[in-house]
């Protein structure tokens, strides 16, 4: 079990230390329930009486939240961030693979560095080209001509299918599959005839892809993932899309064919994304968001309308369907009005 003093925490975290330097801790916990061999982290005031009966080792907090806690701190204008960092100080995730497993099915003309490692049954096929440092998991299906950066992870039973490009220090979790087919058909006489999708998937360096992931292949041009992107589970991307960088999508969006994302965008859970349009930089999308227009102005967006009692849900939806005939008799008015000032 790894551990570390406070000062060696400050030190590699960039955090400002107050208290005993010389104190060990081993974990991470949260406030509630830490004690003096563990570390937490406080960033809201509603969990004020908490840090005050806290019997941490040590708390990460603001300078400002400093005398709530009287305790070790590690102070910092971002607790969150240095919450992250020590959480990676003491991460215990095993390896994906170690070696390279007698059972992985390798073809003589892909490439992989010596010192990568890929698990039991994992399949790398002809003219595949896997950097140094990787771990490929148990199941792992890797297509011919597809490329995957240095030191990369791919989750047990993820699927690469060919030609996709990953960049280094990526993160790909289990049953994620990059690169199947775009939907795209057209129609002859009311039976669909595919359409081959020859594009691509490029994903930049530092992207996390979450486990059920599906990004689709572009139909002539590629789909494209810059650098920094962060995807939760089970989103599905179409093709074509391109997502700029340090966007962040949580689970189960959509994003509908040849969209363009900018930077730093977030989309929260459940959000729907029509196809074709175009999204500026830094634009936030709250959950259950509908987005059928282009959006060219940076800010926070929301649609939909938030659980309430059943009672006033089923008045409210009532109501809704009489809009058109509300609507009907306000434009009415407004002629028999406009009439009325005429004759004036």
């Amino acid at each position: 079990m790894a551990s570390f003093t406070l000062a060696q925490l400050a030190e590699l975290t960039g955090s400002e230390l107050k208290g005993n330097a010389a104190h060990s801790v081993c974990a991470v916990a949260d406030l509630s329930g830490a004690d003096h061999s563990q570390i937490t982290f406080y960033k809201d005031k509603k969990y004020q009486a908490q840090l005050a009966d806290s019997q941490a080792g040590a708390v990460i907090l603001k300078a400002e939240d400093h005398e709530l806690f009287n305790g070790n701190c590690l102070i910092h204008d971002n607790p969150y961030l240095i919450y992250a960092k020590v959480c990676q100080l003491f991460d215990t995730t095993p390896a994906i693979a170690c070696g390279i497993s007698a059972n992985a099915s390798i073809d003589k003309t892909a490439e992989v560095a010596s010192d990568c490692h890929i698990g039991d049954f994992a399949v790398i096929s002809a003219g595949a080209k896997i950097a140094s440092g990787c771990q490929i998991g148990a199941g792992v299906f890797v297509g011919e001509g597809a490329k995957i950066g240095a030191n990369t992870k791919v989750y047990a039973n993820a699927s690469i299918y060919h030609a996709v490009e990953i960049g280094a220090d990526c993160i790909i979790h289990s049953n994620a599959v990059i690169g199947s087919d775009g939907f795209g058909y057209a129609n002859e006489k009311s039976q669909w005839v595919k359409i081959p999708q020859v594009g691509r998937v490029i994903i930049g360096d530092r992207v996390e892809i979450g486990a059920g992931t599906t990004i689709d292949r572009g139909a002539l041009n590629d789909t494209l993932i810059a650098n920094g992107v962060i995807i939760d589970n089970k989103v599905h991307i179409a093709h074509n899309v391109s997502i700029g960088e340090n966007s962040a999508i949580a689970a189960n969006t959509g994003i509908a064919g040849s969209t363009t994302i900018g930077k730093r965008c977030t989309i929260a859970g459940n959000v729907g994304i029509n196809g074709h349009i175009n999204i500026t930089d830094d634009v936030h999308f709250t959950g259950m968001t509908m987005v059928t227009q282009s959006i060219e102005k940076p800010g926070v967006y929301s649609s939909g309308m938030p659980a309430t009692d059943n009672l006033s849900w089923r008045k409210n939806t009532a109501r809704l369907r009489k809009v058109e005939t509300l609507f009907n008799k306000v434009k009415a008015l407004e002629a028999e009005l406009a009439a009325l000032k005429t004759r004036d």
